[in-house]
């Protein structure tokens, strides 16, 4: 039972078999001449069109990555590069992803002054400390829209329009990698100026991702070569992941309030049967009708998260103690830390992210194979011990 969507997702069958399509046939370069070069250059129109129509945005004004690691590092220090004459100051926040958490440290390297916008218990941006942090000479404010960990969802309309009020010239950016494909974004109307995308968290590959760049956004390559995309991406482009790409966009958005409603109902029981059945259990983050419909975060006292993880994986449940990309390094939990929690309250948290594939079986399974655990966790090994893993028969 995977229950660790917020990590990746598994390509949906439609997305394979247009990948494999051209994979084994269509294989063409888009940037060659001949029939099959203009094939390739048809299918990414495709899945530019398709997006553009969901974000209301221009195709033109997307552009394909790897995914949501390049898309945010493109964004950030693209961003960063070109209107360093402008000013050399940035904003972002306590809770971001890696991704956007490592460009920004790149930057305070190279002499940039970045301001770190606190957050509330529940993960909220506060907005006033952000309204007295943008000055004249700030260029980029980096927030991301859904948080992977917690599942706040921050409200970034209100956002992009304070920016602009307070400085036109600012740009904003928004990590979208956990809310494209889950909710409406309108990039225009929110006046986000640059926006991340990544397909593995909505059924397509891995090694496919987008940023929205707006129009008359200036922006420094990564990597210089080929020219492609306008010169803004250089390489030839991924056309099996960009095709795997528009199924999966096409259903997120054809299905979304369908989808949304049913992982509420998911989410709620998961939440009520778990803190009502095991003492001691929390949730932490915003409510259950307020975070993400996908994504929780449960702290379950004096048992190690790590250890609890990998009792569920004897039982072929998978669940996380946090961001897959992190969540394999001993660090803690920055996200955790900024919301307020202690050192062993962030060791007894656990990530729990749902699909619209799971199933109201799946949740009432999971939630008896921890009824046994957590005792039994809490009995013979209180605190739990790092590394240990424990099998229940």
């Amino acid at each position: 039972m995977y229950l660790d969507y917020a990590a990746t997702t598994p390509p949906s069958s439609e997305s394979v078999q247009s990948m494999l399509k051209v994979l084994e046939k269509d294989y063409g370069n888009p940037s060659s001449l001949h029939r099959k070069g203009m094939k390739a250059e048809e299918y990414i129109k495709r899945t530019s069109d398709e997006i553009a129509k969901h974000l209301k945005v221009t195709p033109e004004e997307l552009y394909y990555t790897s995914g949501g690691t390049e898309s945010n590092n493109l964004g950030i220090l693209g961003v960063a590069t070109s209107y360093k004459r402008t000013g050399k100051h940035v904003i972002t926040t306590k809770i971001e992803h890696s991704s956007v958490q490592g460009p920004f440290q790149k930057l305070e390297e190279k002499g940039y002054e970045v301001t770190y916008v606190p957050v509330d218990s529940q993960g909220y941006v506060d907005i006033e400390f952000l309204r007295q942090s943008i000055r004249p000479d700030t260029i980029l404010v980096s927030i991301m829209h859904v948080n992977n960990e917690i599942g706040t969802i921050q409200p970034i309309e209100q956002i992009g329009h304070l920016i602009k009020e307070v400085n036109p010239l600012a740009l904003f950016h928004v990590d979208g990698v956990q809310s494209f494909g889950k909710f409406p974004i309108y990039p225009k109307r929110w006046k986000i100026d640059l926006l991340s995308i990544s397909g593995h968290k909505i059924y397509a590959p891995k090694g496919i991702g987008v940023l929205y760049v707006a129009k008359n956004t200036k922006i420094e390559p990564l990597f210089y070569g080929g020219n492609q995309q306008n010169g803004l991406r250089s390489g030839t482009e991924n056309v099996p992941g960009i095709v795997a790409l528009y199924p999966a966009v096409k259903n997120a958005y054809e299905n979304l309030q369908e989808h949304t409603a049913y992982l509420y109902q998911l989410k709620k029981l998961l939440v009520t049967e778990l803190t009502s059945q095991l003492e001691n259990t929390f949730l932490q983050g915003p409510s259950v009708e307020e975070g993400a419909p996908h994504i929780l975060n449960i702290r379950f006292q004096d048992v190690r998260g790590e250890v609890l993880v990998h009792a569920l994986e004897d039982k072929k449940i998978y669940i996380s103690t946090g961001s897959a990309c992190s969540s394999r390094k001993s660090n803690k939990s920055m996200t955790l830390q900024a919301i307020g929690l202690s050192d062993e309250q962030i060791m007894s948290s656990v990530r729990i992210s749902l699909s619209p594939c799971t199933t109201k079986e799946d949740i009432q399974k999971c939630v008896y194979e921890m009824k046994q655990i957590v005792p039994m966790l809490r009995k013979f090994v209180p605190g739990g011990k790092k590394n240990e893993k424990i099998i229940f028969n």
